[in-house]
């Protein structure tokens, strides 16, 4: 059997079983194509490992190319199509363990007034939409395509929701928004009104009037830190502040706001969990990367209850 024909049955059985594998189907696309139009047998080991380890260091995609494929081989090796796996039996850890950048609220506000600064009359994305765009991540904890994804009727600013349809895992969740972020999206809003948007149009377009791309907003993004002075001092320079961080973001400034007010974490953790659209807790424990100030907060918290009368 093909190898490319074999990577199609492979897609086709997990998507059978309601996964859409979208990024393991592209893995493993470029995979065949690395590998040539070969018979499965016909596989070399030493092209895998040069496949795998690509160009550059070893990062955490190395380890997620090695997962795919691992579970490729595993559905072929079931059905006696190859008798072993031509994968390393060995995973190297990354030189450097990805982390989330959690931005300040001095940051986010230096974005946020770099934006205009940043405008170029043929960039596909204008001021007003890109720093509306930055807001609702950060306002309302989205995901990049989540938000790229709402129309216009998935934007109820009288019932004060975003109403976020078929994301990862297949959710589909109302996402309540507060007062601040209504009155910043009423303009824009009123705007796509009286130009006659439809209800299932795109919520933030482009100049063109299109869909705003997630390419396109990642790379107005890339010259907007650069504009802000936004980037990593942590030692860890290879893996610059994204897009998708101000959804982290969202997540610790929410549990330091908590600490603070003295919230109940146990019974708030678990709806956090909810409105960002993890399917469990530990989903959402990993945005919570500790900063000084949580440290700091959930220390105190933790001397405030050593040193109280029932501790004495």
């Amino acid at each position: 059997m093909k190898l490319s024909e074999a990577a199609a049955n492979y897609v086709a059985h997990k998507q059978s079983m309601g996964m859409r594998f979208r990024t393991e189907a592209r893995t493993l696309k470029s995979f065949c194509r690395a590998m040539g139009e070969v018979n499965l047998k016909q596989v070399n080991p030493k092209r895998v490992h040069a496949y795998l380890a690509g160009t550059g260091p070893i990062t955490t995609f190395w380890e997620r190319k090695h997962r795919i494929l691992d579970g490729f081989y595993r559905f072929v090796i079931a059905r006696g199509h190859v008798a072993f796996s031509p994968l390393p039996r060995t995973v190297p850890k990354p030189l450097q363990a990805f982390v989330p950048y959690i931005y300040s609220h001095g940051e986010l506000r230096r974005l946020l007034d770099a934006v205009v600064a940043i405008d170029d009359p043929r960039g596909s994305i204008d001021p007003t939409t890109l720093r509306l765009l930055l807001l609702v991540l950060y306002g309302a904890g989205l995901r990049i395509s989540e938000a790229l994804g709402l129309t216009f009727a998935d934007v109820d600013l009288t019932a004060a929701v975003l109403h976020v349809r078929e994301t990862k895992f297949y959710k589909t969740r109302l996402v309540p928004i507060g007062p601040d972020l209504i009155h910043l999206l009423n303009p824009y809003a009123a705007t796509r009104r009286r130009n006659r948007a439809e209800p299932g149009s795109p919520f933030f377009i482009s100049r063109r009037g299109d869909a705003v791309t997630r390419s396109n907003a990642e790379k107005a993004f890339c010259r907007l830190r650069v504009r802000a002075g936004v980037l990593r001092d942590d030692g860890n320079p290879r893996h610059q502040p994204r897009l998708h961080d101000l959804r982290a973001t969202f997540a610790v400034h929410r549990l330091v706001s908590w600490y603070r007010s003295g919230a109940d974490l146990q019974r708030l953790l678990p709806q956090l969990s909810t409105y960002l659209g993890h399917i469990n807790i530990q989903g959402t424990q990993r945005y919570l990367t500790l900063t000084p100030e949580l440290l700091r907060e959930a220390s105190d918290r933790f001397e405030r209850y050593a040193m109280g009368p029932s501790h004495e």
